[in-house]
């Protein structure tokens, strides 16, 4: 249990982690939803503790609506059923197999058969996840023209990024993606391969977007404006 937690109205506690930092002239405070609910005060080193509990009570009704609108963590277990990559996916679990079995049926749904203990259950489904959903990027990329293709691709799981095109060569893509409609990946795809081009947001960047997706690309942005979140609510 932590040494300070907030209560929300609904009787949930969220920690709170409290820093004190030499050199910061005020308090900050930072709620996160996500990989944990947490709360995070940067305090002035001088700055009595309570001072800085106080200060998140006078921000009550802003730290509520954060984490009432953020999804919950949703835990899976075998028999649940998910939907990643455009696939509806049944998930089972098998102690004596020791890799996984996918199978895709005609009518695109799927069942994944994962093996090991139960205890590495969702973490051998979230790996698999991963696997391919990078190799679904790989896929999208290769419509692109060849000149637009980066040097390396990489997954990540971040918070406040779905990609990001470094001048290095190397391409990176939240993996929460993969939960995502397939169009909408796809536009955070093409998004990337833009930046090939112009490593700003000016118009002429945008049309390269529009360019490279085609029709329905405002849509597809408009759908990750509004369930982005939506997005981390598994693992």
């Amino acid at each position: 249990m932590a040494e300070y937690e907030f209560v929300l109205s609904s009787g949930e506690r969220i920690p709170i982690i409290i820093t004190a930092r030499r050199g910061l002239r005020n308090i900050t405070l930072r709620p996160k939803t996500r990989p944990v609910r947490e709360i995070h005060i940067s305090k002035p080193w001088l700055t009595p503790i309570s001072v800085a509990l106080r200060f998140v009570e006078q921000k009550r009704t802003w730290c509520e609506r954060i984490f009432n609108n953020a999804p919950q963590k949703v835990h899976i277990t075998p028999g649940d059923e998910i939907d990643f990559l455009g696939w509806h996916v049944v998930l089972q679990h098998d102690t004596d197999r020791r890799g996984n079995d996918f199978v895709v049926h005609d009518d695109g749904t799927a069942v994944l058969v994962v093996g090991g203990g139960v205890d590495m259950f969702e973490r051998r489904v979230r790996d698999f996840i991963r696997a391919q959903f990078l190799i679904a990027v790989k896929q999208m990329i290769r419509t692109a023209p060849r000149d637009l293709w980066p040097r390396r691709v990489a997954i990540r799981d971040t918070s406040s990024r779905w990609g990001s095109c470094s001048t290095s060569g190397t391409m990176s893509f939240s993996w929460r993606l993969a939960f995502a409609p397939r169009d909408v990946m796809r536009y955070v795809v093409m998004h990337e391969l833009a930046h090939q081009v112009h490593m700003n947001h000016s118009p002429e960047f945008w049309q390269t977007v529009a360019q490279l997706y085609g029709f329905g690309v405002e849509r597809a942005k408009r759908w990750l404006a509004v369930h982005g979140a939506e997005l981390h609510r598994y693992f």
